[in-house]
């Protein structure tokens, strides 16, 4: 019989973190699941480390690229593999505590309209020490798919981590989105349609414990280039939109799920009043474009050159 639970671990030279991410998985209270580990071709003991677990725990499958297809790939091919009916993604240096899976089941099997279930998260650093208790706020357990949309907007006018997408999710609605798209906070924009494809709920016990270290994909990849970069290798050298991409996909979203005439067109005006609240990175999105066009050029760097002369002066 297939797994109820199937568990996505995407992993990239993970060595430091793995065994302990992958000891906190199989000391899980529920029990029936699997363990899909895709290896993006690791250059450090990654490789070594997974087929040691997999042929101690036979949950455990072990897949690897020959090649470094970016992350973007590398997450969505765990979800093509899953055959649970509930699905969740695992980074390689997060942990989650013996109750996770069985706390977010239970919801799950209990209430058919949540379509994502996720615990409450802590900050823990390199040596797994507590730094601190984050509050995610994305709790959208309203029936209205205009209010738990907006309530998602809402909730990321504010920076903040997204720890949501490392719930467990319904494998049926994740497999009818797009998943993780190769641009920068697409993980966002995932959740943006599950809020608008099931309700959230969020366990009131801090039961995943997301790391805060140097190697974190943010921390290690600064700017947007950067970060387009490493969910799509491809990308590399190219311009980056990053705003005017979010809108274009949020309109996507709302486009692609069912929902009444109205309540299209709310999440429509609701997306547009982001837009005039984040109006300032959509321009900035263009003076970073230039500026990168302007660089690129001989002409263009001879421009900025001449300007750092007058200014100079």
């Amino acid at each position: 019989m297939d797994p109820i639970v199937s568990i996505g671990m995407p992993v990239y030279n993970g060595e430091r973190y793995l065994e302990e991410a992958l000891d906190s998985l199989l000391s899980q209270s529920f029990t029936d699941f699997e363990l899909i580990i895709s290896d993006n071709d690791s250059t450090d003991n990654t490789e070594e480390i997974c087929k040691r677990y997999a042929a101690r725990d036979g949950r455990i499958k072990y897949q690897r690229f020959d090649k470094n297809m970016g992350a973007t790939q590398n997450y969505n091919h765990v979800v093509a593999e899953a055959v649970g009916k509930y699905f969740k993604w695992a980074a390689h240096d997060d942990l989650c505590k013996p109750t996770y899976l069985q706390r977010c089941v239970e919801v799950l099997d209990n209430d058919p309209e949540v379509g994502l279930c996720y615990p409450k998260t802590t900050i823990i650093n390199e040596d797994s020490e507590r730094v601190k208790d984050f509050d995610d706020g994305l709790d959208l357990s309203m029936d209205d798919p205009y209010w738990r949309y907006r309530g998602f907007h809402r909730r990321f006018r504010a920076p903040g981590e997204c720890n949501a997408v490392f719930g467990v999710m319904r494998t049926a609605l994740l497999k009818r989105t797009p998943r993780i798209g190769n641009y920068p906070a697409s993980d966002k924009v995932l959740l943006a349609e599950f809020a608008l494809l099931g309700k959230f709920h969020e366990v009131p016990e801090n039961l995943f414990l997301r790391r805060d270290h140097e190697q974190t994909s943010i921390r290690s990849n600064p700017s947007y280039a950067d970060r387009a970069a490493w969910f799509d290798p491809n990308k590399r050298h190219k311009l980056v939109f990053s705003s005017w991409r979010w809108l274009l996909e949020y309109i996507r979203t709302i486009n692609r799920v069912p929902l009444s005439f109205s309540t299209r067109w709310r999440c429509y005006l609701e997306t547009f009043s982001w837009v005039i609240w984040s109006r300032r990175h959509f321009f900035q999105d263009l003076v970073d474009a230039l500026r990168e066009i302007l660089h690129r050029s001989a002409a263009g760097r001879f421009l900025v050159k001449c300007l750092k002369k007058m200014l100079r002066r």
